[in-house]
């Protein structure tokens, strides 16, 4: 019994997971979506994320919620006709646009975890991987990189390193492997590493300040 509770323990409560509304070409894409939401469900851990019903996400989320965990998905109103169809589960939170998406994603969440995707994955993931950078938060990033689907994007970031754009320490900052079992793994045994440059109050005030300036220029729904 012992060992059981020490398996399903996680210094997690929620994890985000950023993916594509898409299912790719490959079988195997889908089967890692399913088998991440079956290792957060394993660990007692909920799930946030863009609030699709098709794709990954509908796979990730529907298999996090057959398995009794909390779904929160977030999406902003003008692309709910487009992004979801069918039935979505768990909680929908619209906001008003996409930068509210992503700020709202990461303050529900304690870890980010990026599945296959295309620009609007890539797009959220590397602004968390910048917010850790600067400091604004230390929560751990990771790629869950299956059949070697960012190879290419890991390799890119190397050479960044290698050229001096991008610090070894802020390098750490990614988490890659395999399977959903060992990426969970690695999230949960992540130290940081890079050096903050701003305060998470500093950067509560420039949310606010710009919520308040896009609602005041009309933006804003």
């Amino acid at each position: 019994m012992e060992r059981e509770t020490e398996v399903m323990a996680s210094r997690f409560k929620r994890i985000c997971v950023f993916c594509g509304s898409s299912q790719g070409k490959k079988t195997s894409y889908q089967e890692a979506a399913i088998e991440l939401g079956k290792v957060l469900v394993s660990k007692n851990i909920d799930l946030v994320y863009g609030g699709g019903s098709i794709g990954l996400m509908g796979l990730v989320s529907q298999a996090v919620h057959d398995g009794g965990r909390h779904v929160i998905g977030v999406i902003p109103k003008t692309l709910m006709p487009r992004e979801l169809t069918g039935e979505t589960v768990g909680e929908v939170k619209a906001v008003a646009d996409m930068h509210q998406r992503k700020a709202e994603m990461a303050r529900h969440s304690d870890a980010f975890i990026a599945l296959p995707g295309g620009y609007g994955t890539l797009e959220e993931l590397l602004e968390v991987i910048t917010w850790a950078q600067l400091g604004i938060h230390d929560k751990p990033v990771g790629l869950l990189n299956v059949d070697g689907y960012y190879n290419s994007l890991l390799s890119f970031i190397d050479k960044a390193v290698e050229e001096g754009f991008i610090s070894p320490n802020a390098r750490h900052i990614i988490v890659s492997a395999p399977t959903a079992k060992e990426l969970v793994k690695k999230l949960e045994e992540y130290v940081p590493r890079h050096e903050g440059v701003a305060s998470k109050l500093s950067w509560e005030m420039e949310q606010f300040v710009y919520s308040q300036k896009y609602d005041m220029d009309g933006f804003a729904a």
